[in-house]
């Protein structure tokens, strides 16, 4: 059960400014769950497109940011850090549910669990929440492959 830091997070995911999208975790345990935190501000890229009138952060986002804590995770489970020899691929989404707008201002929790591990396909159930309450869910599937 191990906190981790901005910098902790720059060791085990490859994203950067403007698609790196967890501040910090809260608590990771390898081979169960991770909860993580995306500090939403009004400065985010997207929002002057999405919408002037009325910023709301993209749903594809919030899953990205679940898929990121999800890639965490992962390493951490295996005892190892990414490399520039692979990258950790998304590969599928299931039952994408968003039930309340993100918008600025908020912190999203992301908490993310192992459901299982197959033959190098990780499956994870994910959630997001604000202030307790449920803004969106999805079932995630990922991969690390090797770069030829």
């Amino acid at each position: 059960m191990t906190a981790m830091d901005i910098h902790a997070i720059l060791e085990y995911l490859p994203h950067r400014y403007p698609i790196l999208l967890i501040d910090r975790v809260r608590e990771v345990v390898p081979g169960e769950s991770i909860t993580a935190i995306k500090n939403v501000s009004i400065n985010e890229p997207f929002f002057p497109g999405h919408y002037p009138h009325h910023p709301v952060m993209p749903g594809v986002l919030i899953v990205e940011a679940m898929a990121q804590a999800a890639a965490i995770l992962s390493f951490r489970t295996m005892g190892g850090k990414p490399d520039e020899n692979s990258v950790y691929y998304f590969v599928g989404i299931d039952g994408a549910r968003f039930k309340r707008p993100v918008g600025p201002g908020d912190q999203l929790v992301l908490e993310v669990r192992i459901t299982a591990n197959k033959r190098g396909i990780w499956k994870f159930a994910g959630q997001a929440k604000v202030d307790g309450q449920l803004a969106a869910e999805a079932e995630l599937m990922c991969t690390v492959r090797g770069l030829a």
